[in-house]
């Protein structure tokens, strides 16, 4: 009997090894395979002197109560229409809330709906006192060993720059698209958005405007960041989190700290966030990172090609692996991060209020409603007050990868890098894309700017820069997408 049940097992751990190993051997790769298409011949020295000069304008947003920095932003539009005849020739231009602008190239075909491409001309501020620390100065815009460096060439003036460089070709070639190309240069992305995308949004709305698609900054190409990857990896954001911060108060009466009551409003907001903390919003493979690495896995190499093939058994073993990382952690839940905390202002004094706030990236499928039930759940304290703080929104919709818009993107990628894997994937930060959301169903984020792990502190760090060879790429990209998504005229 024991013989017989060995045998039984030993069966079926063989069968299971065997549909195992079969399915990794035979998914099948969900990569476009098009005919490679070669660069066209194009100035990148003389483009990455212009992106040099567009960042030494200090188009810095501080604060929404802050007025932007007026004059920068009127010399890059200046900028744009000197070194950009041809492109201000073919398209229109308007001035939204001043700032902002928004360019239109018709399109022969009344009835194709536009496409819209989408960067922001205000970069972050540099923390004070580090200006030193940059390898040159932060707004020197320098070509120095093959980069454009300062604030602003990665995020995001090396694709605005990018994509007036594609256009100026396009149309000084001759090219007249069949689809309406759109341009939208925001110029408050870093504050959110409000007097920028948002109102180019209520424009486009008003005038009954429906894009094919809406592509904006995001994720990147990777180099050396995933693991099983040897690769470049080129994510392209689905969608976006959504942001709420929670204000958490507690209240106690104030007193001499030589006599302390059993309950102090910071003992209180202390279990509070301690509470909050220990009990995260939960995990899962939701349908977005499941496709993600259901896409990446027949690319893989060793162990995680065999995991991600086989998620059906593999599933929680990879839930578990993939939340010990800060990043795949947050693409797998709404994460929670304590961020402030304030109370007292002396040492013999015991404060009669406490507040702490903690910020929530919300996954797309949870809510903010859901996120403050959770964490009044977690908190457990009635005489805890939880309140939401400024601003909120919700996550994005998720995109879908069968769209014309996402396989344009990908089959662009493919024809001009054949060894690039596409993948796509879940954008954590908030980006101008959101507003668009009004005007069409699908929106993408996405920059093929390369990022290998040593340069992901450089975004809104210090020793900003792009490469002038990967400048290089970003013109050929958003040329060959106009003429792959808005054809020629014939």
């Amino acid at each position: 009997m024991l013989c017989r049940a060995g045998l039984g097992l030993l069966m079926l751990v063989v069968l299971l090894a065997a549909a195992i190993g079969l399915r990794t051997s035979t998914l099948p790769s969900r990569q476009l395979s098009p005919s490679p298409v070669a660069p066209v011949p194009h100035d990148v020295d003389a483009a990455a002197r212009r992106l040099g000069e567009a960042v030494r304008l200090q188009t810095v947003s501080i604060s929404a109560d802050a007025a932007p920095a007026r004059d920068a932003f009127l010399g890059l539009h200046a900028l744009l229409a000197r070194h950009y005849p041809a492109a201000h020739a073919a398209m229109r231009r308007e001035a939204v809330s001043e700032l902002t602008l928004l360019y239109t190239w018709p399109g022969s075909d009344p009835q194709a709906r536009p496409m819209v491409l989408m960067a922001h001309q205000d970069v972050a501020p540099v923390a004070p006192g580090t200006e030193s620390d940059w390898t040159r100065a932060p707004f020197s815009g320098d070509l120095h060993e093959g980069f454009v460096w300062g604030r602003g060439t990665w995020d995001d003036k090396g694709n605005l720059i990018a994509m007036m460089e594609a256009i100026e070709s396009l149309a000084a070639s001759g090219f007249k698209p069949r689809r309406t190309v759109m341009l939208v240069f925001g110029h408050d992305e870093e504050l959110g958005g409000p007097r920028g995308a948002t109102e180019v949004a209520r424009l486009l709305q008003s005038r009954g405007v429906r894009a094919e698609f809406v592509l904006d900054e995001g994720l990147v190409v990777t180099e050396g960041i995933l693991a099983g990857i040897p690769r470049p990896a080129a994510l392209i954001g689905l969608a976006e989190k959504g942001s709420v911060t929670l204000k958490l108060e507690a209240t106690a009466p104030p007193g001499h700290s030589s006599m302390p009551p059993a309950r102090t409003a910071v003992g209180a907001l202390a279990r509070a966030v301690t509470r909050v903390d220990g009990r995260p919003m939960p995990a899962s493979l939701n349908p977005l990172a499941r496709e993600m690495l259901e896409t990446l896995a027949p690319e893989m190499e060793g162990f995680a090609r065999v995991a991600l093939s086989n998620l059906w058994l593999t599933g929680p073993l990879v839930l578990r692996q993939l939340q010990g990382g800060t990043g795949t952690n947050a693409m797998l839940r709404t994460t929670t991060a304590p961020v402030v905390l304030s109370a007292g202002e002396k040492e013999n004094v015991l404060p009669g209020r406490a507040h702490a706030l903690l910020n929530f990236r919300i996954l797309p499928g949870d809510t903010i409603d859901a996120v403050q039930r959770h964490i009044l759940a977690a908190v457990d304290d009635p005489t805890v007050e939880v309140t939401r703080h400024e601003e909120h929104f919700e996550a994005s919709r998720v995109s879908r990868t069968d769209a014309p818009g996402y396989q344009a993107i990908a089959r662009t990628l493919r024809e001009l890098h054949p060894d690039f894997v596409v993948a796509p994937g879940l954008m954590l930060g908030a980006t101008d894309a959101r507003h668009l959301e009004s005007v069409a169903e699908h929106v993408y984020r996405f920059s093929p700017v390369r990022a290998r792990p040593e340069d992901l502190a450089r975004f809104h760090g210090t020793n900003e820069r792009l490469s002038i060879a990967n400048l290089g790429e970003l013109i050929q990209f958003y040329r060959r997408l106009v003429i792959n998504a808005a054809g020629a005229d014939p």
